[in-house]
């Protein structure tokens, strides 16, 4: 029995990078004993174990066969006589496929050492096609070490090219899909996720009303990148500089999809595409089941960026209303997260990536005047019940009249 740390801890620590996470594998052993020297036995698929003191896992070493469709279509064999080279080589990318032994030194049977130091994302072996799971997750390392130089080899983007094609990628679960993507939004890069996927033709798989925006048009004058689906990897990226909040990146990323909805005979113009994104919105987060927190903030990103971009031609009761559909009063946080989204947006633009946003302070100090009224005092004021309602909103509304003229004067003139 020997036991070796490896995948990722071994690749990160080659980085000189943090490592979270420690993963062994033990070769020339059985869960019977394992189970005997304490270790708790916890995979259901095949076997990996809990140390009994560390709590880190440890996996038998084991080979993978296809044997149907899909991600889950392998048979597995964790015998005693599976050796770490073929435990490595049914790894994803050879940058993963690292052992390191009890002394440190490196096992490195597929030179992943050689694609560290160049750089470069590059599948093990053929058995690569066999998962389709592997094309999301070779998206997402590119995503988490984009800023560290690294690329996709080309015969990679080829294998996800085939797969993408193959129709195998349909078969993946949507929680699967869903949990890949929202790693992805965690990372240092994620637009770099989606492009990656939009090379390999798997955008168009799993993320079809995003998929739909490249190509279309819009106006050169204020988009100088023209493409919309270019326009909302660049508002991912620059919501990414403005929050590690994986619904705020996720909100700027689909802000648009309205754009795709509208009449073809008006483009680059898109009347109304702020409601027209609500149903494309609906239908991906439906399909793979995007958490509500995510879900909800896209669809108010989608409905009301323009009316925060024009903050500064709005009524007092139009900007109240924008407060109210919004749920502001109630959810202080999450629009701040649509405003912070509507930045992302306006800069997610080429050439505009450092333009001031004036209309997010000034929408949040007339959110504070809106929210200074004593509604309490209002509706212990002995107003009938049906007029206290609106006492309260006449009032949110005239507090946000008397603090325009100032905070306009404040912010634009800065």
């Amino acid at each position: 029995m020997k036991t070796y740390l490896v995948g990722g801890a071994v690749r990160d620590h080659l980085l000189n990078i943090p490592v979270k996470d420690n993963d062994w594998v033990v070769v020339g052993s059985t869960p019977e004993e394992m189970i005997s020297n304490d270790y708790k036995q916890v995979g259901a698929d095949f076997p990996v174990f809990l140390h009994p003191k560390t709590q880190e896992e440890y996996a038998l070493a084991r080979t993978e066969r296809k044997s149907g469709k899909g991600y889950q279509g392998f048979s597995v064999d964790f015998g005693k006589e599976v050796t770490l080279e073929d435990d490595l080589t049914r790894r994803d990318l050879t940058i993963n496929a690292m052992a390191q032994d009890e002394l440190g030194n490196i096992i490195d049977p597929y030179n992943g050492q050689q694609d560290l130091s160049n750089k470069i994302l590059r599948h093990v072996s053929p058995a690569f096609n066999e998962d389709p799971l592997r094309v999301l997750r070779v998206a997402r390392f590119a995503a988490r070490f984009h800023h560290l130089g690294f690329t996709v080899a080309d015969e990679t983007l080829q294998l996800m090219k085939a797969l993408s094609q193959s129709g195998e990628l349909e078969l993946l679960t949507p929680e699967r899909v869903w949990v890949e993507t929202e790693r992805a939004l965690s990372e240092k890069s994620p637009w770099i996720y989606f492009d990656i996927l939009k090379q390999c033709g798997a955008l168009q798989v799993c993320f079809t009303e995003l998929d739909a925006l490249f190509g279309v048009p819009q106006p050169e004058k204020h988009h100088p990148e023209i493409d919309t689906g270019i326009h909302s990897l660049l508002s991912l990226e620059q919501a990414s500089s403005l929050s590690s909040d994986t619904d705020l990146r996720f909100a700027a990323l689909m802000h648009d999809l309205g754009k795709a909805k509208t009449k073809q005979e008006d483009w680059p113009k898109h009347f109304g595409h702020e409601k027209l994104g609500i149903k494309p919105i609906q239908k991906l987060c439906n399909r793979l089941k995007v958490p509500n927190k995510h879900k909800e903030l896209a669809l108010k990103t989608s409905e009301f960026h323009t009316h925060i971009h024009r903050a500064f031609e709005l009524k007092a009761s139009t900007v109240f209303k924008v407060f109210k559909q919004t749920d502001a009063l109630r959810k202080p946080e999450r629009f701040n997260k649509i405003l912070l989204a509507s930045k992302a947006d306006a800069r997610g633009r080429t050439g505009f990536e450092s333009t001031p946003y004036k209309q997010m302070d000034y929408l949040s100090a007339l959110f504070d005047a809106a929210n200074s009224i004593d509604a309490k005092a209002i509706s212990a004021s002995g107003l009938p019940g049906p007029e206290i309602g609106k006492a309260i909103e006449d009032a949110r509304i005239a507090a946000i009249q008397e603090a325009m003229p100032q905070q306009k004067q404040l912010h634009l003139d800065e």
